[in-house]
C-alpha cells in the first residue's frame, strides 16, 4: 500500500501555549468586533418579508439584488429557491420602520414594481408567495436558540460528570467553547449574517466537539 507520510508521530502538544495564544488572540479580536459592530441577525431573527418571486428567464441575481438595493432595501438576502427562474427575496424592515402586515404589503409593492421596472410587465415578473415575520417571533428564536446552546453545555457537563469526573466536564464544556467563540469571531469578522441554518451549524460543531472530547476521555 502506498503511504504518503511513513512518520506519522507528531508531538503537536508541545505547541499547545502558542497554539492557544493564537486562538485566544482571534477570538478576542472576533469577539471584541461583535460587541462592536453588532451581529448581522437575518430575517428569521429581526422581522421583514419574504417573498417568493418567479421570472420568464433565469435572471442575474446580481441584478435582482442591486435592483432590490435601489428599491430601498439594501442587505435583503436573495436566493434561488426550486427552479433557476424562482427565487426568494427576504427584505428586512428599513431603518426605524416597523414590521407589520401592511408594512410588509408597502414593501412587497415596492419591490415587485422595482423588479417589473428593471425585467418587464407581469409578463416577466411574477410574485409567488409574500409574508412577514413579526419582531416578536424574531425575539423568541433568538432566546430559543440561545437557550439551546446552553441546554447542551448543562447536558454535558452533567453527562461527563457521571460518566467520567466533574472536572472532565468542565473542560469539555471549556473545549466546546473553545469552538464556539472561534466561529462566532468568524462570524463577526466576516459580517456574515446569523440565521436559523448558522444555529443549526454552531450546535452541529458543538456536537462534533463533544465527541471527539468524548472519545479522548474514554482513552485516558
Amino acid at each position: 500500500m502506498l503511504r504518503i507520510f511513513h512518520n506519522t508521530t507528531y508531538d503537536f502538544i508541545k505547541y499547545w501555549r502558542r497554539a492557544a495564544v493564537i486562538t485566544s488572540a482571534f477570538i478576542a479580536v472576533g469577539l471584541t468586533a461583535l460587541v462592536i459592530r453588532g451581529a448581522r441577525y437575518s430575517i428569521e431573527f429581526t422581522g421583514g418579508t419574504t417573498m417568493q418571486v418567479e421570472f420568464a428567464k433565469a435572471p442575474n441575481p446580481d441584478v435582482i439584488r442591486s435592483t432590490v438595493d435601489r428599491a430601498g432595501y439594501s442587505g435583503s438576502t436573495i436566493q434561488q429557491f426550486g427552479s433557476p427562474t424562482a427565487y426568494t427575496i427576504n427584505a428586512q424592515p428599513r431603518s426605524g420602520a416597523a414590521v407589520t402586515a401592511t408594512a410588509t404589503d408597502s414593501t412587497v409593492k415596492q419591490i415587485e414594481a422595482a423588479l417589473r421596472a428593471q425585467f418587464g410587465d407581469t409578463s416577466q415578473v411574477r410574485v409567488l408567495s409574500s409574508q412577514y415575520v413579526g419582531p416578536q417571533v424574531g425575539a423568541e428564536l433568538r432566546r430559543n436558540a440561545m437557550l439551546a446552546v446552553a441546554i447542551s453545555f448543562l447536558v454535558t457537563l452533567i453527562y461527563l460528570a457521571v460518566r467520567f469526573e466533574w472536572r472532565f466536564g468542565v473542560a469539555a464544556v471549556v473545549a466546546s467553547a473553545h469552538d464556539i467563540f472561534t466561529t462566532l469571531a468568524f462570524l463577526a469578522m466576516l459580517r456574515l449574517e446569523i440565521s436559523l441554518t448558522v444555529v443549526a451549524a454552531i450546535l452541529t460543531v458543538i456536537g462534533y466537539s463533544l465527541n471527539d472530547t468524548i472519545i479522548i476521555f474514554d482513552r485516558v
